[in-house]
């Protein structure tokens, strides 16, 4: 579902160069949940953002579904910031059927759809709601909704639960992998956290320090459906253990 090939790109400013991300090639099979992770400054994010048609890359291609991404495209990709940015001023029913009014949907469409959404992501009751009254796990619930809400096959997410307490992200992070299990989605995650990774992942990719590199790339075997229990098991900690390794060793 997505092909990266040879791709490089350099920061220029004020006159001077930063290389940033180096021949990096990847694939993301169809209905694949990738993480991506890596030193602080690696170039994830950049990373996702081309893949999102939001940042051009100086050097190299990337396809989805075969086709270039050169721009925006929500019928290909959808993208979930860290924050939430929702409109403090429309209820999370119209922050979710925003971007289908934007392309000029039917109110009673679009409404309909973002519905639907809000019921996938367990927020069926929040509609009416608005921002100011939503907690932080059920902003970003929104968030994903709206990230859904156009259908797009991939689904690109940049570390969208770091601003939340510990407990707060276990549990979206079950929620996650139940809206994934749902929409077969091609989801392709960025994240900080190791215990995170490993938990969601059917494979990580951990990239080196700048300039950027994708330095290991490690099939999770545990089974699915994911549960609490696997994190306290042999296996996991070894696949924790042998990320962070990588990681250190890169920073």
């Amino acid at each position: 579902m997505i092909e990266v090939q040879s791709l490089g790109h350099t920061y220029e400013s004020r006159g001077a160069s930063s290389r940033a991300l180096e021949d990096i090639s990847l694939t993301v099979a169809p209905g694949r949940f990738t993480v991506i992770v890596g030193p602080s400054g690696c170039g994830k994010s950049s990373l996702l953002m081309m893949m999102a048609g939001l940042r051009r890359q100086t050097e190299g291609v990337i396809l989805c579904d075969g086709r270039p991404i050169l721009e925006p495209d929500p019928d290909r990709v959808g993208v979930v910031f860290q924050d939430a940015n929702l409109f403090p001023w429309l209820s999370a029913l119209d922050n979710v059927a925003f971007p289908l009014m934007l392309r000029g949907v039917p109110k009673a469409e679009r409404l309909a759809r973002a519905a639907e959404m809000l019921d996938l992501v367990g927020l069926a009751h929040a509609g009416a709601r608005y921002p100011g009254e939503l907690s932080g796990g059920m902003k970003q619930r929104v968030s994903i909704a709206r990230g859904l809400v156009q259908d797009p096959p991939v689904l690109l997410m940049d570390e969208p639960f770091a601003a939340l307490d510990e407990q707060t992200r276990m549990t979206m992070g079950e929620e996650l992998l139940r809206i994934w299990s749902k929409t077969s989605k091609t989801v392709v995650f960025v994240t900080h956290s190791l215990s995170e990774a490993v938990y969601l992942a059917d494979e990580v990719l951990v990239m080196s320090a700048h300039p950027g590199r994708i330095v290991d790339r490690i099939e999770i075997p545990l089974a699915r459906p994911r549960t609490y229990e696997m994190m306290a098991g042999t296996v996991f900690g070894q696949l924790k253990d042998r990320i962070w390794q990588q990681i250190r060793s890169q920073a």
